[in-house]
C-alpha cells in the first residue's frame, strides 16, 4: 500500500493511500478505524476522492464512529 497524503480535518485522521488500484481513505479518531475503497477508475485522481469528503459525509462517519465506542463499550461490560 502506498501512502499519498493526509487530509486535514479537525476532528479525525484521514490518511489517503493507493493500492491494488483503489484509493482507500482511512478514518481514524481514537482506537477506532473506518476504511473505504474507490475504484482509481471512478475518479479522476487523489484530488477527486478528497471532495467525496463531504461535510454531511464526515458528520456521519463521525457519528458511526461514536456508536462503535458505544458498542464496544458494551462489549466489554458483558465480558466483564
Amino acid at each position: 500500500m502506498r501512502y499519498l497524503k493526509d487530509i486535514p480535518h479537525p476532528q479525525a485522521k484521514i490518511g489517503l493511500y493507493s493500492w491494488n488500484s483503489k484509493y482507500i481513505i482511512k478514518i481514524e479518531a481514537g482506537p477506532y478505524e473506518q476504511t473505504y475503497k474507490v475504484a482509481e477508475f471512478d475518479v479522476s485522481g487523489p484530488d477527486e476522492v478528497e471532495t467525496l469528503l463531504s461535510p454531511l459525509f464526515m458528520e456521519r462517519v463521525l457519528l458511526r464512529f461514536q456508536e462503535m465506542d458505544k458498542d464496544w463499550g458494551e462489549a466489554i461490560d458483558a465480558a466483564f
